[in-house]
């Protein structure tokens, strides 16, 4: 599954954690089931609960850095990714969607090389 390109608008970015907390919290009362289920059958299955809380993982994850930038849009957010367009805050290094380099000086973002 491809990125999709990321939230540009403040607005956006709280609909899109609506989304994710919504996300988060099903997958959470999911994986509890899931695991009660196990339990109550005394057969674990370890590969699909490792599948699903890496979902979990992944989804608690962009949840975190969704809230981070909300956070910081109070102090205002300084610039969107030249690659995908998701806002980011001041002093971000790397885009939260992409992973592109937002600071010319970062690794991967074309600085020049020294030798």
């Amino acid at each position: 599954m491809s990125a999709l390109p990321g939230p540009t608008s403040l607005d956006e970015l709280r609909s899109r954690r609506h989304d994710l907390a919504r996300r988060v919290a099903a997958l959470t009362f999911d994986l509890g089931g899931l695991t009660y289920e196990m339990a109550t059958r005394d057969h674990y299955r370890l590969d699909v609960l490792s599948r699903r809380a890496a979902e979990l993982q992944t989804a608690d994850a962009e949840l975190g850095e969704v809230e981070r930038l909300l956070a910081a849009s109070e102090d205002g957010v300084t610039g969107s990714c030249r690659s995908c367009g998701a806002v980011h805050s001041r002093g971000a290094t790397f885009c939260w969607q992409c992973g592109q380099a937002l600071a010319v000086g970062a690794p991967g973002a074309g600085a020049p090389s020294s030798g």
